[in-house]
């Protein structure tokens, strides 16, 4: 016997304690199986970043992702081992990136400006985009009082645009920490973007106290934090993760029947991935999702060419309805 349809208004009550669960207010539901009708350039229907994350932690003093169990301060160890990625780590990614002709999203603190002008330097010539990630990973942002948190998102978006002439189109918080405020603040700074929220396979656009804020998919798996000091992968596992998540994405994406437009993000720490014994296995999966990039199977991009991308199509629409609405008129008036 089949079920009959669920009715959610015949199990609504008057108690309180069982209504609807308080909410942000952002965005609606929408399942995945609600499929989008566009494509990302040239056709393609995956979109895959590298989210490279370039980050400065205080010395005796702060937060930071750690190798071994935490010392007094000055934690010498930990803050070494996370030091080694500026210094070497990065540049080896870079060199990578550059072996296999990638594009990078460089999410970035902006306190490494003062500390290793030349690792941003180098970054900015390969014409990467820079995303902004705070000051320094060392606090969160979800503690901060709203005139600092405001300051803060207007500092970091001021100082990159005097960098490369340029303002961020994109943001990441510490710690991808937030206060109730903070799509406001980022609409109302000028951002387009958010990578906070990883509730989606697609762009999904926010509502703001200041207009649309894009929510591009940001992973919390594919993330060498979480997946290796989290849950202690090692680099092949890691790597075979990249590899399998990206197949199984374009097989979704590329379906012929239920295929529609995806992203898939790649968050990499360079005191992580850029460990000379891990980067091997990274070259190996990257080398994978290089392979389909130059066959054109898939968009090779960055967080803001994606931001773009999308508020291209949401322009189009509204000039497609503008002038849908002008014909109706036209036609009335005849």
């Amino acid at each position: 016997m089949e079920a009959a349809p669920i009715d959610a208004n015949a199990t609504r009550r008057d108690d309180p304690r069982f209504g609807a669960l308080r909410t942000h207010g952002r965005f609606d539901y929408q399942p995945i199986v609600a499929r989008d009708t566009y494509c990302w350039p040239n056709g393609a229907r995956l979109a895959v970043y590298l989210g490279f994350n370039l980050e400065h932690f205080a010395f005796g003093e702060g937060l930071g992702a750690n190798l071994g169990p935490l010392s007094p301060q000055p934690d010498v160890l930990n803050y070494s081992w996370r030091e080694y990625g500026n210094r070497v780590g990065a540049w080896r990614c870079l060199d990578l990136f550059d072996d296999l002709a990638l594009p990078a999203g460089i999410v970035m603190n902006t306190a490494l400006l003062d500390h290793c002008p030349e690792l941003i330097a180098a970054c900015v010539k390969r014409g990467d985009e820079l995303i902004a990630h705070g000051h320094s990973n060392a606090h969160r942002q979800s503690d901060f009082e709203r005139a600092h948190e405001r300051d803060l998102i207007v500092h970091c978006r001021a100082r990159l645009a005097a960098l490369t002439g340029q303002a961020p189109a994109g943001w990441l918080s510490p710690w991808i920490s937030e206060t109730l405020d903070t799509p406001d603040l980022l609409a109302q700074a000028g951002y387009r973007y958010t990578l906070n929220w990883c509730h989606d396979d697609r762009p999904v656009r926010m509502r703001t106290g200041h207009g649309p804020l894009w929510s591009i998919p940001y992973p919390q798996e594919v993330n060498d934090i979480p997946m290796i000091v989290g849950r202690h992968l090692d680099g092949a596992a890691f790597a075979d993760m990249i590899v399998d998540q990206f197949d199984e994405m374009l097989t979704q994406a590329t379906h012929p029947t239920r295929g529609q437009p995806l992203v898939m993000g790649i968050a990499l720490h360079p005191y992580l991935v850029g460990q000379p014994y891990r980067l091997r296995h990274l070259r190996r999966a990257l080398a994978h999702i290089a392979q389909a990039a130059r066959a054109g199977t898939i968009w090779m991009t960055t967080p803001g060419a994606i931001s773009a991308h999308m508020d291209a199509i949401e322009a189009a629409t509204e000039a497609s309805s503008e002038g849908a609405i002008g014909s109706d008129l036209a036609a009335t008036i005849r």
